[in-house]
């Protein structure tokens, strides 16, 4: 591969980063009914990218089931959300001609990712969300541009072939710096640190499990969405790994 096919994809890929930065950025400082609306049309999104990846006859309908689920699910008591975010699913399902426990399983997945990372923003504060996007931003960018200089072997070739252990490795060490940077301002102290990584390290898995569902379903992206990245399932996968690591995280009391 020449150095230019090499690099051909950074100029859309940081444009669309940017502008989805600025409008992530903005959301994240406003918090509130804003944060939890843009979490809410990120939640009908996916749910209707899921529904399409494996043939829904009614993926509108199906995005407009999980974004409104979500929105219910951020405000009702904490016992309502998981039955509440599976029914939507289970509704969505059913406008599926085969494969529903795969596609039930990804879109739950989703739902409940974020949702984690509204009421994350809600009950711990903007630092806390700030930590966990800049783990899995960082993470994201150190791994990227590590694996396309260095190279390598690969990381899981049967499942995500660009992927290189030198990137995996220079994204945990990516998640740790950042971790580092929020154990004073967060007071979680230096246990931040393998947190981090380890948030970081469920990033990576879940943008595993998310092209081992594309290859499933022989497709490239999710959609096209979003110039240089497909689709938002494409961009945000990582993101929901994330997203259910801290989620077990604060159940555990951890963070």
């Amino acid at each position: 591969m020449s150095a230019g096919a090499r690099w051909s994809d950074l100029a859309p890929r940081a444009a669309s980063g940017v502008a989805m930065a600025a409008l992530g950025a903005g959301a994240i400082w406003a918090g509130g009914l804003i944060f939890a609306a843009l979490v809410c049309v990120l939640g009908g999104l996916l749910t209707w990218e899921a529904a399409r990846l494996f043939a829904s006859t009614a993926p509108g309908r199906a995005g407009i089931t999980g974004a409104v689920a979500l929105a219910l699910a951020l405000v009702l008591p904490g016992i309502f959300v998981l039955p509440l975010l599976a029914a939507a699913v289970l509704v969505a399902a059913e406008t599926l001609p085969r494969a529903r426990a795969p596609f039930a399983a990804l879109a739950l997945w989703a739902l409940i990712g974020a949702w984690v990372i509204g009421v994350l923003r809600a009950d711990a504060g903007l630092l806390w969300v700030l930590w966990l996007v800049l783990v899995v931003i960082v993470s994201d960018v150190s791994g990227y541009f590590a694996g396309k200089a260095l190279g390598g072997p690969k990381f899981w070739p049967r499942i995500s072939p660009k992927k290189t252990w030198s990137g995996t490795a220079a994204g945990w060490i990516g998640a740790g710096i950042v971790g580092a940077l929020f154990a004073g301002p967060t007071g979680a102290g230096a246990v931040l640190v393998p947190l981090s990584v380890l948030v970081g390290f469920a990033g990576q898995m879940g943008d595993i499990a998310e092209s081992a569902v594309k290859r499933m379903q022989g497709v490239k992206d999710s959609s096209n969405l979003i110039p240089g990245h497909g689709g938002v399932f494409d961009r945000f996968d990582a993101m929901l790994g994330a997203a259910l690591a801290v989620g077990f995280l604060r159940a555990l009391g951890l963070v």
